[in-house]
């Protein structure tokens, strides 16, 4: 009798409300491990970027030997981008932020090719300067507080 009256008092004192209500979203994507990886990778491949651009170029572009490295680094860093943009499609989270990963992952190459076809000092900076704007977006997107949807 005394099992029977704890359930009927536990049941009692809980809100039917709150067992309808969905958890609420993560307060960003970050936590997550697919974006933790794009948020590190994007990080650690605009520091390079920054790293090499320096105080700028002047006359003809400056050799990277690295360069290959980075190319191979942002197409990886692209195909993550896509993942994390078919992740959001398939969970309707956030339809602003597919988006944006979707272009992240399309303009990361577009901005390869135009540092390897920079051929004065001013495009090869130009290149490098769009560059870093566009890691730095990729992780600041995933940084940020994930809004409602409309």
């Amino acid at each position: 009798m005394s099992c029977a009256l704890a359930l009927a008092a536990a049941l009692v004192a809980t809100n039917p409300a709150s067992a309808a209500t969905p958890a609420p979203p993560p307060a960003s994507l970050a936590t997550e491990p697919l974006y933790a990886e794009i948020v590190a990778r994007a990080q650690a491949l605009h520091d390079e970027v920054a790293a090499f651009r320096g105080a700028g170029v002047k006359g003809a572009p400056k050799p990277w030997p690295a360069f290959a490295e980075v190319k191979r680094q942002a197409a990886a860093l692209s195909e993550l981008d896509m993942t994390g943009h078919r992740d959001l499609a398939a969970r309707a989270v956030d339809g602003d932020l597919k988006c944006i990963l979707k272009g992240i992952s399309q303009d990361l190459p577009r901005k390869i090719e135009e540092l390897e076809a920079a051929t004065t000092g001013a495009d090869q900076d130009a290149a490098l300067s769009d560059l870093i704007y566009l890691l730095d977006d990729n992780s600041g997107v995933l940084l940020a507080p994930l809004k409602p949807p409309v």
